[in-house]
């Protein structure tokens, strides 16, 4: 058979396809967070509901609570063993909080202790890059000081955002932070625990990821 043959008959087919006869206007998406007069209080508002309808727990706490907040969650999901990065805004606070379990700071190369992160620790702490309101999503951008592996490894994800860095959609996130020049490579939109229905279409959690996410909303002060 001729390749190039039946490629220009389908190409040639194809463009005498009828085409639309539709003549209105074009479907826009409106996502919510569109209107400039949303204030940030509405933003919160919206984010925490919707995270809360997605089965994560989320504490609102300031900057100057943040570590009593943190040993509260720590005691009330009883974490014992608890894996955090090498660097971030709130990194002293999370050394602080986390003194009296065991910790893990992320300094080695994974292979060197994927075991104990794999078998022991029962939480993982990182900061993010802010929220989106209208779907209820946390955005990380993994680094080497913290890398994907602390939020997707361990049982329970516990991460601190911000208020002040809350979007409306995900479009305003992407302006903000000028994804059309500075893409990360690895950035992840987290909107609750893991969780799937594949298998006899039953609701489970933790199946490719933490079962539990904690989110740590920070007031600005």
């Amino acid at each position: 058979m001729d390749t190039r043959s039946s490629k220009e008959n389908i190409l040639s087919r194809l463009k005498r396809a009828p085409r639309s006869s539709y003549q209105g206007d074009e479907p826009v998406y409106r996502p919510w967070g569109s209107d400039s007069a949303l204030t940030m209080d509405n933003k919160a508002q919206r984010f925490i509901s919707m995270m809360t309808a997605n089965h994560t727990d989320v504490k609102v706490t300031t900057r100057a609570a943040l570590v009593s907040t943190l040993r509260g969650v720590i005691s009330d999901y009883q974490l014992n063993h608890i894996a955090i990065g090498t660097a971030g805004e709130y990194i002293d606070a999370c050394q602080n909080a986390t003194s009296h379990v065991q910790v893990t700071e992320f300094i080695h190369c994974i292979e060197h202790w994927k075991t104990e992160l794999f078998d022991q620790v029962d939480a993982g702490i990182t900061h993010s890059a802010g929220g989106i309101a209208d779907t209820g999503a946390i955005i990380l951008w993994p680094t080497e000081h913290e890398p994907r592996t602390l939020s997707l490894v361990p049982p329970c994800h516990i991460a601190l955002v911000k208020k002040s860095m809350l979007f409306g959609h995900f479009q305003q996130a992407m302006a903000h932070n000028q994804w059309n020049h500075y893409m990360p490579s690895n950035a992840l939109l987290i909107s609750g625990p893991s969780k799937t229905a594949d298998i006899q279409q039953t609701l489970a959690y933790g199946a490719h990821g933490p079962s539990q996410l904690v989110v740590i909303f920070l007031e600005d002060e």
